[in-house]
C-alpha cells in the first residue's frame, strides 16, 4: 500500500490557503467570453512550449506558436512533441467539460499514447515499460537516479491510482495532486514521455478541485523558469530500492503549491490588461443595448435602431460582438428575433 510521507508545515498550509483564496478571487471576477477564449489559447501554447522545453525541446515559444497554427505535414520530432502535447491538452479539456473525469489506467495510457505517438515504437507507446531505464542529469548527462525495476511498475502504478481514488475526501486536493506528480516521476512508468504525461495528469487532478489550468494558466511555466530546481525537487537521487522508505514529499509539496501561487498571481495581473483590449472594450452604443435589455428584458433590431444613428450593417456587428463576448444571446427567428442577457 502506498503511504506517502510528508509534513503539513506552516509554509505548506499557508500556500494551500493562498491558492484557495486566489482561485476564489478569480472565480468571482467576470470576463467577456473573448477574453477567456484568448486566455485558453495562450495557456495551451505556453503549456505546450514549457512542458516540452523542460524535457529539452529546443523550440522557442514563437516557434511553438507557429507550429501550432500551421498545417505542415512534414514535421520534425521536436515539432511532433509540441503537436502531440497540444493534442493531449485539447483531449483532456474536452473530456473534463463533458464528463466527470477520474484518474484511471485507461486515461493514463491514453494520454501517454497521445504524447508519444510517432515518437516511440508502438509496443512502448501507451504501455508500461518492460525494460529498465535510468534518469540522467539534463546538464551533465550523468546518471542520477535508478527508478524501480520494470517488474514492480505495474503494482506501483496501481497502488498510486488506488491511493488517489480512496483518499480524495481525506487529503487536500492540492496535496493529492502534488503527491501524484512526484510519485509518477519516482516510478518512471514509461520508457519515455514520463514528465509530459505526469504534468498532463496533474492538470486533471487540479481541474477536479476547480482549478482548471486548461482555461487559465500553465503551471508548467513556473517549472520552466528554473528547470534545474524543478528536477532537483520533484526527483530523487540514487537507487529507488535504497531510497523507497526514506522519500519525503514535504519540500516538493511546498515548491509545487508555491509554483501554483506564482502562476495564479501572474494570471491575475494579466487578465485586466486582456479585458481592456480593443476586441473586448465596450463602447457607449454597446452599453445602450445592455441597458435596454436590463430595463425591458430584451431588445430587438428595431428597438436599437430607435436609440442610435448607426447604420444597419454596423448595428448587426454591435449585436454580434456582444454575442461573441458571451454577454447576450439571440432568441427567435425572423420578425420574432430578439436579444436577451446571457445569464452565464
Amino acid at each position: 500500500m502506498f503511504k506517502p510521507k510528508y509534513t503539513i508545515t506552516d509554509l505548506l498550509l499557508g500556500n494551500i490557503t493562498k491558492v484557495n483564496s486566489l482561485v476564489n478571487e478569480l472565480n468571482n471576477r467576470h470576463f467577456a467570453k473573448l477574453v477567456l477564449v484568448e486566455f485558453e489559447r495562450v495557456a495551451r501554447e505556453v503549456s505546450a512550449y514549457t512542458s516540452t522545453s523542460i524535457e529539452g525541446n529546443p523550440l522557442s515559444l514563437t516557434e511553438v506558436k507557429k507550429v501550432l497554427r500551421s498545417k505542415t505535414t512534414n514535421i520534425r520530432d521536436t515539432e511532433k512533441e509540441v503537436l502531440n502535447y497540444n493534442q493531449a491538452l485539447e483531449t483532456l479539456d474536452k473530456l473534463l467539460k463533458n464528463e466527470d473525469l477520474d484518474l484511471s489506467l485507461k486515461l493514463l495510457f491514453g494520454i501517454h499514447q497521445q504524447v508519444t505517438q510517432g515518437l516511440l515504437p508502438i509496443y512502448d507507446s501507451g504501455k508500461l515499460r518492460k525494460r529498465p531505464v535510468v534518469v540522467n542529469d539534463p546538464q551533465t548527462g550523468k546518471i542520477v537516479y535508478l527508478p524501480p525495476d520494470a517488474d514492480k511498475v505495474a503494482d506501483l502504478i496501481a497502488e498510486l491510482i488506488d491511493f488517489v481514488g480512496k483518499s480524495g475526501e481525506n487529503i487536500d486536493p492540492l496535496i493529492m495532486a502534488g503527491v501524484f506528480h512526484k510519485q509518477m516521476v519516482i516510478i518512471h512508468p514509461f520508457m519515455d514521455g514520463n514528465g509530459r504525461t505526469t504534468r498532463l495528469m496533474t492538470k486533471v487532478l487540479l481541474a477536479k478541485m476547480g482549478l482548471n489550468t486548461f482555461n487559465l494558466f500553465s503551471f508548467e511555466n513556473y517549472y520552466n523558469q528554473n528547470v534545474t530546481k524543478y528536477f532537483q525537487t520533484v526527483g530523487e537521487f540514487g537507487d529507488y530500492n535504497e531510497l523507497v522508505n526514506k522519500i519525503d514529499f514535504t519540500k516538493w509539496l511546498e515548491y509545487f503549491t508555491g509554483g501554483i501561487i506564482d502562476e495564479l498571481l501572474r494570471v491575475g495581473k494579466t487578465l485586466p490588461d486582456k479585458g481592456n483590449s480593443p476586441e473586448t472594450k465596450l463602447e457607449p452604443y454597446h452599453l445602450k443595448i445592455l441597458e435596454h435589455i436590463k430595463k425591458n428584458g430584451y431588445i430587438t433590431q428595431r428597438d436599437y435602431a430607435k436609440t442610435t444613428d448607426r447604420a444597419k450593417p454596423t448595428r448587426a456587428l454591435d449585436f454580434l460582438k456582444l454575442i461573441e463576448m458571451g454577454l447576450i444571446k439571440r432568441k427567435g427567428e425572423g420578425r420574432g428575433a430578439h436579444y436577451i442577457l446571457n445569464e452565464r
